[in-house]
């Protein structure tokens, strides 16, 4: 059974910078990717970076050139770095791991993330 376990995020001011980490247990699954996805109040889920197997990542074009999605701690651990943060970036965070083959997704609990202007 896949667990995520999420750890990070709190308040920030306008320009900062904060760190989210997820350790994934009990993958079973060869193909998989790890990512991170954010819900702000009254809106819908949203992808915010993903990292695959073989390191190709993806950002959201709003997030692109601040934030870095990398893997580490033999490659069940993702980090979001986040930098020059801006209130539309407030959400709550979400941890994924998606399993290719079978499309199936696992999710963190979520983490909040306010950025106060």
């Amino acid at each position: 059974q896949v667990q995520l376990a999420e750890s990070g995020g709190g308040l920030v001011q306008l320009g900062g910078s904060l760190g989210l980490s997820c350790a994934a247990s009990g993958i079973s699954f060869r193909f998989y990717s790890m990512g991170w996805y954010r819900q702000a109040r009254g809106k819908e889920r949203e992808l915010v970076a993903v990292i695959f197997n073989r390191g190709p990542t993806n950002y959201a074009d709003s997030v692109k050139g601040r934030f870095t999605i990398s893997r580490g701690g033999a490659e069940n651990t993702v980090y979001l770095q986040m930098n020059s943060l801006k209130p539309e970036d407030t959400a709550v965070y979400y941890c994924n791991v998606k399993d290719i083959a079978s499309r199936t997704d696992y999710w963190g609990q979520g983490t909040q993330v306010i950025v106060s202007s």
